[in-house]
């Protein structure tokens, strides 16, 4: 036999199995024979298939999974555009028809609202929870309570601020009906109707809503996918002293999913700073973290009380208990009248099974929750890429469990979204997510639901509907 001759059959058979991948006749995500039965289908050596296989792997058609065997790989979508690309012209914002468009059906599908689901709560602790706390402390049915909240809650909050280098008091804090009341109170102490407002583009419509809702303009800057608003082009914007206030997303925007880098928000509270610019902090997925470690709030880097943090346990406890917060740095007395005077107060007694719940068990539930969401968001990645159309472009994120998910141009989103709500399949348009109706061609997935049969389903239902979309368009 001559030397060449391995050599030869390998790379035949490497090249006979790409071509069946190129032609579909093996596709993304199908299980190739093992190494044994390739030997004994194609008459050739061990060796022989063990290498054709390394070739396949290293040009990226083929993968390994532990276990289980040789695959062929799936290709991922392409990534999203580098920065979005708002008008650089303020806006009043309209965006409350299409809202409640969506809001009747993002509960009957999935999908839908960026909440996780029931089963990843503490439903049973929380409940036990309540049952002692109306025991040991029944006064909390009959008893207003401060408007700044309870000291025990306020005091749980301060100590897990530690954690991210906040050094708070307990009357540094604020105790809202989560984080919607507090970013609205934050709007009402900085801004004034007709003032104007930056935001990151594409932001999370309750933003949107609140701005509309206060008569407050938009200014939407462009943001990255990855590394979250562009620091130049905020620095351009608040250069003349038109824009008034930030309200921003550095952990884990919704719907983006994007992370300030951690020198990005120091140069973001130093600029804002220097330029006498409130900025309103929304840090309410910051605890979704994929990494290791929690990322910092801008917040951590603040000295002169410059920035308003804004957070809520709606999202890693419990939605049904509504209990948010909010350190006002040197608006505090601002935002302690404007609580008394929108809702007086948080109800004690969801405030007390919070606090009990901060120090008897959050820790191993918010791992817990942690790993299921992040879990969840790389099954729905999988699927998308297997289900929907080439062109599908979308980034991965670094933490909380919503995608945004750019269609192939020509797409028509919000069309979409009334189709799928026919099959009970819900998501968000992105026309929700900007102040002039923009991302036409984008969704927002929500992947707070453990990854079932019936999730993949519907997920590959969804990019039938899409493909249809396209066609109709």
């Amino acid at each position: 036999m001559n030397a060449t001759t391995p050599t030869l059959l390998y790379q035949h058979l490497a090249d006979d199995v790409a071509s069946m991948i190129a032609s579909g006749t093996l596709r993304p995500g199908d299980k190739l024979p093992s190494l044994r039965e390739m030997r004994t289908r194609r008459q050739v050596s061990l060796t022989t298939v063990t290498e054709a296989f390394r070739v396949l792997e290293d040009r990226g058609l083929i993968e390994a999974r532990p276990q289980s065997g040789f695959y062929v790989r799936r290709r991922p979508p392409l990534p999203l555009p580098a920065q979005s690309s708002p008008s650089p012209e303020p806006s009043l914002v309209s965006v409350n028809a299409l809202l409640w468009r969506y809001m009747r059906i993002a509960h009957a599908g999935t999908f839908g609202c960026a909440v996780p689901a029931a089963e990843l709560f503490p439903g049973a602790q929380l409940q036990k929870l309540t049952s002692e706390a109306l025991r040991r402390h029944s006064h909390l049915l009959s008893d207003y309570g401060k408007p700044a909240g309870l000291d025990s809650l306020r005091r749980q909050i301060a100590r897990r601020a530690l954690g991210w280098g906040g050094r708070l008091a307990v009357d540094d804090i604020i105790v809202t009906n989560g984080c919607i009341e507090a970013l609205s109170l934050c709007l009402r102490a900085v801004a004034q109707a007709g003032d104007v407002v930056a935001i990151e583009s594409p932001t999370y419509f309750g933003v949107l809503q609140l701005l509309e809702s206060h008569g407050v303009k938009a200014l939407e800057i462009p943001t990255h996918p990855v590394s979250g608003v562009s620091l130049e082009a905020l620095e351009l914007a608040t250069r003349h002293g038109q824009v008034k206030a930030c309200l921003l997303t550095p952990n884990f925007s919704n719907p983006l999913g994007s992370l300030m880098p951690e020198a990005n928000k120091r140069a973001l509270v130093e600029m804002l700073a220097e330029r006498n610019i409130p900025l309103i902090e929304d840090d309410i997925y910051g605890e979704f973290h994929f990494g290791r470690e929690r990322p910092l709030p801008a917040k951590a880097f603040d000295t002169c009380g410059n920035v308003l943090y804004c957070s809520s346990f709606t999202k890693m406890i419990s939605p049904g208990l509504r209990v948010g917060w909010v350190c006002g740095g040197r608006y505090q007395a601002k935002l302690e009248v404007l609580k008394y005077i929108n809702s007086f107060t948080t109800p004690a007694l969801m405030q007390q099974v919070v606090a009990q719940f901060l120090e008897s068990g959050f820790d191993r539930h918010i791992r817990r929750l942690r790993r299921a969401c992040a879990d969840q968001v790389a099954q729905t990645i999988d699927g998308i890429e297997r289900y929907f159309p080439a062109g599908t472009r979308l980034n991965p994120p670094q933490g909380g469990y919503v995608l945004w998910v750019a269609l192939p141009e020509g797409a028509n989103a919000v069309a979409l979204m009334e189709t799928a709500a026919q099959e009970n399949i819900s998501l968000a348009p992105g026309a929700l997510f900007s102040a002039r109706e923009g991302f036409a061609n984008c969704i927002r997935l929500s992947c707070g639901a453990p990854w079932t049969p019936q999730q993949a389903n519907a997920l590959r239902r969804l990019g039938e509907l899409v493909d249809a979309n396209l066609q109709d368009t």
